[in-house]
């Protein structure tokens, strides 16, 4: 007795409904992402889990029409003629574009909501609004720039990521200004405090405002999904809530010259009270230290040459004392992996 064959249709749901189950439990369990440690990483990781379980589901369907292709179509033994005269199919040219559309059009809509939800819309952000950034030669960037010059009357360019909606039009709890240059990161806080690694506390909000000395930079936190270019000439901002405490690398992911894989720095995300004891301790210490500061630049990375030497390389960098000096190195030869 043979057994009944199931109809097309019914193997088609079938298969459908495990590549479907097979994508879902694959898109949220990839495991191809860092430890998420701000608000922002959900966001961005449920993104990038709904993209992995599209793609999984598309490779899954293609591959197995493939495969079922191969084996039903076959050429058998002896079969010398040939093929069905087949010109097109108006029905299944309709379906493969439409599905394309459909799922770009899904995704443009949720990344513009992440975006805005981040911050990313934010106009507060643009440099007409923003903080004039006091570099630590003294001099200030203006907001204005010319690359702006073409939008209407009033309008600026936000660069980088602003205060979420909940938090628009108020200033951050926390306010450092970065400085990107060959091949590390500075990090200067009010009250004239100068680190080669970046202390924030946990739960706060926080604001980077970012410009680079002399090529462009790029500032990537993995565990935040945090990347933002340090652009020579220009400000550009990063707001976040960092919320799990610990060290994580700071990295730069932006091609800035032949030591550009040594530059690298370690974020520390406080808690709170601990975030204000060594915020007084550096401030007490950049007090006893003002006077005998002098005027240096940083070069991480150029091998063959002390600290000092390679620092003394760029006559243009801003004033930098002996201790942030000692932290660069210190965080250059520690930072962690990503």
């Amino acid at each position: 007795m043979e057994r009944a064959k199931l109809s097309p249709a019914i193997s088609i749901s079938v298969a459908g409904a495990a590549i479907t189950v097979i994508s879902l439990w694959y898109g949220q369990n990839h495991g191809w992402l860092p430890e998420a440690a701000s608000q922002n990483a959900p966001l961005v990781d449920g993104l990038f889990n709904l993209m992995m379980t599209i793609s999984v589901w598309l490779f899954l369907a293609i591959q197995g029409v493939i495969v079922l292709a191969i084996i039903k179509f076959r050429k058998q033994p002896g079969d010398e003629t040939d093929g069905p005269p087949i010109e097109g199919n108006l029905s299944l040219e309709l379906v493969w574009t439409a599905i394309p559309v459909v799922i770009v059009m899904v995704l443009a809509v949720y990344s513009f909501d992440v975006y805005q939800q981040m911050g990313g819309l934010d106009p507060m952000a643009s440099h007409d609004h923003m903080r004039i950034a006091q570099v630590s030669s003294g001099s200030a960037i203006a907001g204005s720039l010319d690359g702006d010059q073409g939008l209407p009357h009033g309008q600026k360019v936000a660069l980088g990521i602003g205060a979420s909606p909940a938090s628009e039009g108020m200033d951050a709890d926390v306010t450092i200004d970065v400085m990107g240059l060959q091949y590390a990161w500075l990090f200067t806080y009010p009250g004239n405090v100068m680190a080669g690694e970046l202390h924030v506390p946990a739960g706060r909000d926080i604001q980077l405002n970012l410009q680079a000395q002399d090529v462009l930079h790029a500032f990537w936190v993995p565990q935040f999904r945090l990347k933002q270019d340090a652009i020579p000439g220009r400000m550009s901002q990063l707001r976040f809530h960092p919320e799990t405490p610990g060290t994580y690398p700071i990295v730069c992911a932006e091609l800035c010259g032949p030591f550009h894989g040594a530059m690298r720095s370690t974020i520390v995300v406080d808690p709170p009270e601990e975030y204000d004891a060594w915020y007084q301790t550096q401030i007490a210490s950049a007090i006893d230290s003002d006077a005998t500061d002098s005027r240096v630049a940083t070069a991480i990375g150029v091998t063959d040459l002390s600290d000092a030497d390679r620092l003394a390389l760029h006559p243009n960098a801003p004033a930098i004392n002996a201790k942030a000096i000692a932290q660069m190195a210190h965080a250059h030869h520690n930072h962690p992996n990503p």
